[in-house]
């Protein structure tokens, strides 16, 4: 699971029957606290992202909760055990506080 920043849509007219009627979402995955040895300041998107399905009706430019482990994301969906998806949008986050520092 990660914090990330939606950047853009995906818009395919043909595509796999579990993702009719489900909008995409391309997710950038934010930098944690100082510390963690990737040279980004807190909240800058680093070079990794995802194609997410989107649960909670999430916008480009919203902070989102991704859950990102396949077989949480097609439980989620309702599609387990088989089911092309990896990530979804789980959450759109209001705050995230380290310990006195809240970003938004």
């Amino acid at each position: 699971m990660y914090i990330g920043r939606v950047s853009g849509t995906v818009v395919a007219t043909i595509k796999n029957e579990l993702f009719e009627g489900r909008k995409l979402l391309v997710v950038d995955r934010l930098a944690l606290p100082a510390g963690t040895g990737d040279g980004l300041e807190m909240g800058e998107p680093t070079s990794k992202y995802d194609i997410a399905v989107d649960m909670v009706q999430a916008g480009v430019g919203d902070l989102v909760l991704v859950l990102d482990e396949g077989n949480s994301a097609r439980q989620i969906v309702d599609r387990e055990p088989n089911g092309a998806i990896r990530a979804v949008i789980v959450g759109i986050v209001d705050e995230v506080d380290f310990g006195g520092s809240a970003d938004a």
